[in-house]
């Protein structure tokens, strides 16, 4: 498996992520081509120049001063009519999203109200569409990122003086583990913290991997004794139990009859949702409610969130990202003396792989039969255990009536350490 790993030691920002795609091998002339469609104002070259003496490639935008705030609609409207291909845009479009998630946090007003200071303008616009086509040039299946180091100190940023990390920086680095530095300035970036937390499923130490290039991406200043530069390895690792990032929405609910309950977590599935269940629990004035946890990619939150919203009465849901470890499967099936039965093989490195029956056949044949269903199960399960499962291509269960699921489960941008006196012109204290 290709994976690209980013040794964040000395933070990330939008810019020290675009240098270091285009040093790790993605053409500069492509980058340049896509961000040439948003129809905005800017020069964009990449420079190789010395970081602490290590060479880096710097990726420097230089772009009018603006005084007008872009909302997000707006950055949206501006990335499809670039009609870049669907991954980029799609992958552009969810970095900003997570952007515009946090300030509304931070904020507390509704997303499509924020104002975009720092990271709607131009050179973070283009750092932020240039990643995003980049990443998807790097030709990767996943990503991974150290520890995060957001750096310490204040900066001044549109809303005036805050502590690091900035507001938005930290509500983006929840779930992401940080690490200490003495370097007093800002680190990691708005940018540089929405496009990790976005694309990488994993935060840690470098795996055991091979690598083939290391790109280089240099921040603007050049510290004493550090690197401003962020590491990007891109190599293989060999297939192990897989793992991966995946987020969990969260409400509690004490007003809504179970039957509507259970309609909501089948819709929820039925949306894509890896997981749906309700847990019980004792709310203020201890009045018994439940839980809902769902379980989805990130890329599926805005649709499970909005049928959260829309089916039941809650006034807010819970978000944040979860990392799990999977076993690899492949769909089977086993012959029993009632019939076929498929389901899912499971296996961890060399060991026998189990064998998960499919309810739906089960039901089925329990029903045509008229035994017990955990007679099927076990029948399916010695039939596994002394003839073994026939791997298959997966195929559609048989139709059956439609049931609900039951319940199983500022300091902004790119500055990088900008001094946010909105020239913009990319002159960053990193």
């Amino acid at each position: 498996m290709r994976i690209a790993y980013f040794d964040c030691f000395s933070g990330i920002s939008g810019d020290m992520t675009l240098g270091a795609l285009v040093d790790a091998g993605v053409d500069p002339q492509a980058i340049l081509g896509a961000v040439r469609k948003l129809g905005l104002e800017f020069d964009l070259t990449f420079e190789t120049v010395r970081r602490c003496g290590f060479r880096a490639t710097y990726a420097r935008v230089v772009a009018p001063e603006e005084h007008a705030h872009r909302h997000l609609p707006e950055i949206e409207a501006m990335i499809d009519r670039a009609e870049l291909p669907a991954r980029q845009s799609e992958l552009a479009k969810r970095i900003f999203a997570r952007l515009g998630d946090a300030e509304a946090n931070s904020h507390g007003i509704p997303v499509n109200t924020v104002h975009f200071h720092e990271v709607g303008a131009v050179d973070s616009i283009v750092d932020i569409v240039g990643a995003a086509v980049g990443l998807d040039l790097l030709g990767v299946e996943r990503f991974q990122a150290s520890a995060i180091p957001p750096g310490r100190g204040s900066v001044v940023a549109a809303h005036g003086r805050m502590p690091l990390p900035a507001p938005a920086t930290a509500e983006l680095l929840r779930g992401v583990p940080l690490a200490d530095s003495p370097v007093e300035m800002e680190l990691t970036t708005p940018t540089g913290a929405a496009i990790v937390s976005t694309i990488c499923e994993r935060f840690g130490p470098l795996p055991a991997m091979t690598v083939e290039t290391i790109g280089h991406g240099a921040g603007t200043k050049d510290l004493p004794g550090q690197a401003n530069m962020v590491r990007l390895f891109v190599g293989t690792v060999a297939e192990s139990p897989d793992s991966d990032r995946v987020w969990v929405l969260e409400t509690n609910l004490d007003d809504l009859p179970g039957e509507l309950v259970g309609y909501t977590t089948g819709k929820l599935m039925e949306a894509g949702a890896l997981d749906a269940f309700v847990t019980p629990i004792y709310m203020k004035k201890n009045r018994p409610g439940v839980m809902l946890s769902v379980l989805g990619t990130e890329a599926s939150l805005p649709e499970l969130e909005a049928i959260i919203f829309r089916e039941t009465t809650t006034l807010g849901v819970r978000r944040y990202p979860v990392s799990r470890h999977k076993l690899r499967r492949r769909a089977a099936v086993v012959e029993t003396p009632l019939g076929p039965v498929r389901g899912k093989l499971g296996w961890l490195g060399d060991r026998p792989p189990t064998f998960s029956p499919e309810y739906d056949d089960c039901a089925r044949l329990a029903a045509e039969q008229a035994v017990p269903l955990r007679d099927v199960y076990r029948m399916a399960h010695e039939a596994h255990a002394s003839s073994g499962a026939v791997p298959v291509e997966p195929a559609p269960l048989p139709d059956a009536p439609a049931q609900p699921h039951p319940g199983h489960g500022h300091s902004h941008d790119h500055g990088h350490g900008h001094s946010h006196d909105h020239g913009h012109d990319h002159h960053h204290d990193h």
